[in-house]
C-alpha cells in the first residue's frame, strides 16, 4: 500500500497544503521543498496518479485574481516553514472558496518589487512583509490597486494591516511564567530584528513591570532565529558560562527548541533546572520532549482573514485603512514546571 500525501507531510514536517503544492507543481514552495518533497515521495512509494488536494478554482469560474509577494529581504525567518507554510495554506484555501485565482511571486529587494508592481495584472495584492522594514514599503504607496500588508505593521505607513497580536501573547507567555517559576523571566531575543519580534519584545517587558520587576535585571541572550544557528549560538554562550535565568520566554519556537537542546546537552534539565515557552506552536513543539509549551498562533486563520479583507477592500472601494491583529492562545505542556 502506497504512503498518502497526508503522511508524507508529518514525515517531512510540512503542512498538507505544502506536500500538496510541491506534488501538483504548484506555486508556492521553493524548488528545494519541491524537489525533497518528490525525492521522499519516491522513496515512500508515493502513487503520483493521485491528487488528494484540490488545485485552485480553474479560471472559467474565478470572480478574479489575487497576487501573494513574499518579501524575503534575508531568509532568515521568511523561510520553507511549518509557520509560513500553514499560512499559505490559508490563503490558498480562502481564495478557493471565494472563487479567486492566486499567482505568488518572490521578492528579493526594492528593483524587484519594482519591477512586480509594472507587470501587476491582479485585482488585489496580499504583501507578506515579515522581513520588511517601513522603509521598504515605499515602491507600493502607489499602487493603484488594493493591498494587504500580511505579519507586519509599520507605524508610520498608513496602509491595511492583517497580523499576529504579537505583544498579548508575550505578555501572557512572561506572566504564565512569572507565576508559575515565581522567578524573573529570562529572554530568548532573535538576533534579527524584524516588526513582530519588536512588538513581542514590548509584550515581555511590559509584563515585566506589570509584575513589578525591573526590565534591566532580565537575563538577555541573543540568538539566531533560525533553528541550527539558535543551537550554535546557546552552545556559544554555555561553553562561554554566560549567566543563566531560572526560566526563559523566546521569540519563537525555533529558538526555544534549540536553546532546549543545547541545556539538555550541557546537563541541564528541562523544566526542573529551567523552563522555557515559545512562540508559534509549530508542529516539532509536540515532539520535543518535554513537549514545548507556546503561544499558539491560528496561521491558517491568519492567511484567511488577509484574503477576506483583501476582497472586501477591492468590492467596497473604500480608502480607510485598519489594522486587524489575530488574537493568541498559550498553550501548556512540559516546558515549563
Amino acid at each position: 500500500m502506497s504512503i498518502t500525501a497526508k503522511e508524507l507531510a508529518k514525515i517531512l514536517e510540512l503542512s498538507p497544503a505544502a506536500v500538496s503544492m510541491a506534488l501538483n507543481q504548484k506555486p508556492g514552495v521553493s524548488a528545494k521543498t519541491r524537489e525533497k518533497v518528490i525525492s521522499t515521495a519516491k522513496q515512500y512509494g508515493y502513487d503520483f496518479s493521485k491528487r488528494e488536494y484540490p488545485s485552485l478554482t480553474s479560471s472559467a469560474s474565478t470572480k478574479g485574481a489575487l497576487l501573494l509577494l513574499v518579501y524575503r529581504k534575508s531568509g532568515v525567518v521568511v523561510s520553507d516553514s511549518p509557520f509560513f507554510n500553514e499560512v499559505f495554506e490559508g490563503i490558498h484555501e480562502k481564495c478557493s472558496q471565494l472563487h479567486y485565482t492566486l499567482s505568488i511571486q518572490y521578492l528579493y529587494d526594492r528593483e524587484q518589487a519594482q519591477a512586480a508592481l509594472r507587470g501587476n495584472k491582479a485585482d488585489g495584492i496580499i504583501l507578506l512583509g515579515t522581513e520588511m522594514a517601513a522603509e521598504d514599503y515605499q515602491p507600493f504607496e502607489q499602487c493603484p490597486v488594493p493591498i494587504v500588508v500580511l505579519d507586519t505593521y509599520f507605524e508610520t505607513v498608513q496602509a491595511n494591516y492583517v497580523l499576529i497580536n504579537n505583544t498579548q501573547g508575550a505578555y501572557q507567555a512572561t506572566g504564565f511564567l512569572i507565576k508559575r517559576c515565581m522567578s524573573q523571566p529570562g529572554y530568548l531575543r532573535s538576533a534579527y530584528p524584524i516588526g513582530n519580534f519588536n512588538e513581542r519584545a514590548n509584550g515581555f517587558y511590559q509584563a515585566i513591570r506589570d509584575y513589578g520587576m525591573s526590565p534591566s535585571k532580565s537575563v538577555v541572550h541573543l540568538l539566531s532565529p533560525a533553528p541550527d544557528g539558535a543551537y550554535a549560538d546557546m552552545c556559544c554562550l554555555l561553553e562561554q558560562q554566560e549567566e543563566l535565568a531560572c526560566c526563559y520566554f523566546a521569540d519563537n519556537d525555533a529558538i526555544a527548541c534549540a536553546a532546549m537542546r543545547a541545556l539538555q546537552e550541557h546537563g541541564y534539565r528541562i523544566p526542573e533546572d529551567i523552563s522555557i515557552i515559545g512562540f508559534d506552536d509549530i508542529p516539532v513543539c509536540g515532539y520535543v520532549v518535554p513537549a514545548l509549551t507556546t503561544v499558539r498562533v491560528s496561521k491558517r486563520y491568519l492567511g484567511n482573514t488577509a484574503v477576506s479583507h483583501l476582497i472586501r477592500l477591492m468590492e467596497e472601494k473604500t480608502n480607510v485603512c485598519c489594522k486587524i491583529e489575530i488574537s493568541t492562545e498559550l498553550v501548556v505542556r512540559g516546558s515549563v514546571r
